[in-house]
């Protein structure tokens, strides 16, 4: 096992920063976060993992100076699904600017897969503006950029559609598309955390399997024990973000599943077929169950 660190994990109360401050505690490793709501259930069930919780906003940045203050590292991440890209942008910059006030000595930064490609696709455009603000500010970092998450499909707009027997996403049909699940991006991320000397200065995109609308849907019916078809939605439905922009129509992520496996076997790199074979869709699937998906909504 590494040598333990004391790690500041943003969005800890979220999905993606929470199975990061999961995997870190299993680790050893001493994690804080900040939250709004200390008393939340999120913030409670953080402390019962023995995650150190601090009141604060990212609004705020001198709460997150003060919570960072001696960390090894940290992690940083936003949503455009909030207040919108330029919001991100905004709170993106002032937060890594609040870890470097801290003297936080490293940073991983949580992006999204080829948003250094100029795609003009706005929540891949608002984290390039703040990756390159951080390269900016000349403090050791790394990048890890994953595709779109497997978790979405655990979303409001989705599971509504496959209620229906329906896979519905503004994408050609054919259109082969790069999908992760969000523990093995946060198993990625702490390797990135740990291995500081391997990982800094570089961007990471990663990815675990690409399958096309056609096929997820055949394989999301295999693992919910019903029909599904898939739907390509019009451009002003489902996925609005990606309506502004046709690079999914003509292009595709740019990650090397085979090569990540290769060098990184610690990390399971599930399939969909494999996640989607481990999810409770009785529970899912369930009206009252329905969930938002994880925060950055990669895709």
């Amino acid at each position: 096992m590494p040598k333990p660190m004391t790690v500041f994990v943003s969005g800890a109360t979220g999905h993606q920063g929470g199975a990061l401050a999961r995997v870190l505690c299993e680790r050893g490793h001493r994690v804080r976060a900040l939250t709004r709501d200390p008393n939340s259930p999120a913030a409670q069930a953080l402390r019962r993992l023995g995650v150190e919780v601090a009141r604060g906003d990212f609004e705020d940045p001198a709460s997150v100076t003060r919570a960072a203050r001696v960390a090894d590292a940290a992690f940083a991440m936003g949503t455009p699904y909030e207040a919108g890209p330029d919001a991100e942008v905004r709170q993106g910059r002032e937060l890594v600017e609040a870890l470097v006030e801290a003297a936080v000595p490293y940073i991983v930064y949580s992006s999204v897969a080829n948003a250094d490609r100029k795609t003009g696709i706005p929540h891949f455009e608002s984290k390039a503006k703040v990756e390159r603000h951080l390269a900016f500010l000349g403090v050791p970092y790394s990048v890890v950029a994953p595709v779109f998450f497997m978790e979405n499909f655990h979303s409001p707009a989705f599971v509504s559609a496959l209620r229906n027997g329906k896979l519905a996403m503004a994408l050609p049909r054919h259109r082969p598309l790069g999908m992760i699940a969000v523990e093995d991006v946060a198993a990625f991320t702490a390797l990135a955390i740990e291995r500081r000397s391997e990982f800094e200065g570089k961007r990471t995109d990663i990815g675990a399997d690409e399958v096309s609308g056609v096929e997820a849907a055949a394989i999301l019916a295999d693992a919910i024990g019903r029909r599904i078809t898939y739907e390509e939605t019009p451009r002003d439905g489902l996925n609005a973000d990606w309506a502004r922009n046709e690079w999914f129509s003509r292009e595709r992520y740019k990650f090397d599943a085979a090569l990540l496996r290769r060098e990184y076997p610690e990390v399971r790199w599930r399939t969909l077929r494999e996640w989607a074979t481990a999810q409770d869709w009785l529970s899912v699937l369930t009206p009252e169950a329905a969930s938002p998906g994880p925060e950055p909504k990669q895709g």
